[in-house]
């Protein structure tokens, strides 16, 4: 295997952790108005998340990076042509990490509820764009033989990656109530399951239609098996929830976006970006590549700082492991 090969699946890794963790952090905060029901469990909700959702965006940080520097050309086609959602994603990400810092710092219930009001939207928004940025990638974009894209953003608004981005949407939404059953007590965990519950049947459905047209237009007996993983995955979270095994659920919904994550990129590979105009124009892991100096270099990285990363952010989520509750809410000290 070429160190480019390598580098598309630790890509594909970086992309995975991300969507594993920042996923159920995007759900808890579209959960916020779902779910809670007034400013108590609203905070209850946050404080699930509080501690780790700066940590989650470390993930999508370095898959930019890696991308950046292990597949410039590849970059390069993918920030200019779809700049428009990956902007509106970036000041979601903005917005979003200012209004978990900012909204108790005043008591004025204005103040309060218009940054609850931004973590809500900052939440969903990202969540459905994701799935359809990736919904192009594999579905494949208008790239010339420069290599670049000459599409427009109406180009970016198909049946497919619109599909790919309900399903992600949902999928995290789902994934995020049962982290919130997870790490709440008392009625609130009681609702987050049976939201847990609805959601996951309308996930699958979605989930399902998607990934069978995925593997019925580019699969193979790879991305098929990553495909029956994910879907036995979802069904047993959803069966793990319904009878109150709320670790096993998040566990096997965990897994269920790892291996629809998995099997996107096995259905892209050898291929970075498809071009719809014509396949010899498709940037790949060979010519979208940096050289093999620079990669060699950043292996040797990758090599010493991942597992220091894995480390400290497995000890955060083993500190804050506890459920909380209402109950344990403090009175606004304003």
């Amino acid at each position: 295997m070429e160190l480019h090969d390598v580098w598309f699946v630790l890509i594909a890794v970086l992309w995975i952790g991300y969507f594993f963790l920042e996923g159920f952090d995007f759900g808890v905060g579209v959960l916020t108005k779902l779910l809670a029901r007034d400013r108590s469990e609203k905070r209850v909700l946050i404080n699930t998340i509080g501690p780790v959702w700066d940590g989650n965006e470390v993930w999508l940080l370095t898959a930019g990076g890696a991308t950046f520097a292990a597949f410039p050309e590849w970059y390069a086609t993918l920030f200019s042509g779809f700049y428009l959602p990956l902007l509106i994603i970036l000041i979601c990400l903005i917005v979003r990490g200012v209004a978990f810092e900012y909204r108790a710092k005043r008591p004025e219930e204005n103040w309060q509820r218009n940054w609850e009001q931004a973590i809500f939207w900052t939440s969903l928004v990202p969540a459905f764009l994701w799935g359809v940025a990736f919904g192009n990638i594999v579905r494949g974009v208008k790239i010339d033989k420069d290599l670049e894209y000459v599409g427009d953003f109406w180009d970016l608004l198909n049946p497919y990656a619109l599909l790919g981005g309900l399903v992600t949407l949902t999928l995290f939404t789902f994934h995020g109530a049962v982290f919130a059953s997870l790490k709440t007590v008392g009625d609130i965990r009681d609702r987050a399951r049976a939201l847990a519950l609805r959601l996951g049947l309308v996930t699958a459905v979605l989930a399902l239609g998607f990934l069978v047209w995925t593997q019925a237009d580019k699969g193979d007996a790879w991305s098929l098996a990553a495909m029956l993983v994910a879907v036995v995955c979802l069904v047993g979270a959803i069966g793990a929830i319904r009878v109150g095994r709320e670790g096993w659920s998040f566990a096997l919904s965990g897994v269920t976006i790892a291996a629809a994550v998995a099997m996107l990129f096995l259905t892209l590979f050898p291929n970075v970006m498809p071009s719809t105009l014509d396949p010899a124009w498709s940037l790949t892991v060979t010519n979208a590549s940096s050289s093999p100096y620079t990669l060699k270099i950043m292996t040797w990285c990758a090599a010493v700082a991942t597992p220091l990363v894995l480390l400290y952010q497995s000890w955060t989520y083993w500190v804050f492991r506890k459920r909380i509750g209402t109950q344990h809410i403090a009175e606004p000290a304003h």
